[in-house]
Formats: structure tokens, sequence, C-alpha cells
């Protein structure tokens, strides 16, 4: 039996530091509005047609109702991961997800609006980066701690 080649969505994610960054190094999360527990990054797909960064700013002022962010780096490489089962369920026909994370920088003044588009989240808050690995979903704990620690060693996250 041939095994089925797995398809991935193309994806953006960002982390947001708050616009007291660096003075104080506070992480944006958010708790999904249709997954009870599950805390995570703003994130959204790529459409057909669209860069990483243009998908970036749609998504940003589509979850959280603003982009009105400076981007401070961005991870040099794809990421790509597996759902869990019971996502994947949901998610068909892909399997997984292929990311492109940039670590952004709220600017001062921005309003978190999370009821401006359809709405993701029902929460968010600002927490250390070691909360910030404790509170997401099991499945995305590698991930965020591989891109947390590369923006830390390269110097563009100072916490």
């Amino acid at each position: 039996m041939e095994e089925q080649k797995k398809i991935y969505r193309p994806n953006v994610a960002a982390i947001i530091v708050s616009p007291k960054y660096p003075e104080k190094c506070e992480i944006f999360i958010a708790k999904r509005s249709d997954v009870q527990y599950a805390w995570q990054f703003p994130q959204g797909g790529i459409d057909e047609g669209e860069t990483p960064k243009k998908a970036l700013f749609r998504e940003l002022k589509e979850e959280i109702g603003t982009n009105n962010i400076e981007i401070l780096a961005k991870y040099p490489y794809w990421i790509t991961y597996d759902f869990p089962p019971r996502i994947a369920e949901k998610m068909a026909p892909y399997h997984g997800q292929r990311q492109q994370y940039y670590l952004v920088r709220l600017k001062r003044g921005s309003k978190i609006d999370l009821e401006a588009g359809t709405p993701e989240f029902s929460q968010y808050k600002f927490v250390s980066v070691g909360s910030v690995i404790e509170q997401v979903s099991y499945f995305k704990k590698p991930i965020y701690t591989e891109v947390i620690n590369y923006f830390k060693k390269e110097g563009y996250l100072l916490c």
C-alpha cells in the first residue's frame, strides 16, 4: 500500500512583545475560543499569492484587531509540524502546518480588540518567556521553544 503524501498548510505566526519592550520583556499569548485551555501565539494561513509578511499583517488585524507593529526579526527557516489526530480530523486535507515565525513589537498606543474580526481568541495576556512555554498546547511547546531560543541566542529577544 502506497503511503499518503502529507500536506502542510502554509502559515505565519507572530511572537508579539509589548510596547514596553525591551525595558519590560512580556510576550503576548491568547486563549483560543474553540479549545478549552489552549493558549498560543496569533497565527494563520497564508492565502494563495500572498507573501508571509502580508499574511502576518492581515492575520494580526483579523485576530487581535491591530497590525500596528514593528517587525524585529524573522525566523530564518520554515517550521513544519503535524497536528495531533483530533485536530487533523478538523483540518483535512492538511496533516499539519508549515510556519514562518516573526518577532514583532506592538507600537505604543496599539489597541488589542479580540472582537474586531471573527473571534478566535477569548482572552489574552502578556507573560514572561518561561510562562509562555508552560501555558501553550503540548504539541506547540517544542516549536515555541526552538523559535524563542533562536531569537534569544541571536540577540533579538532580550529576556
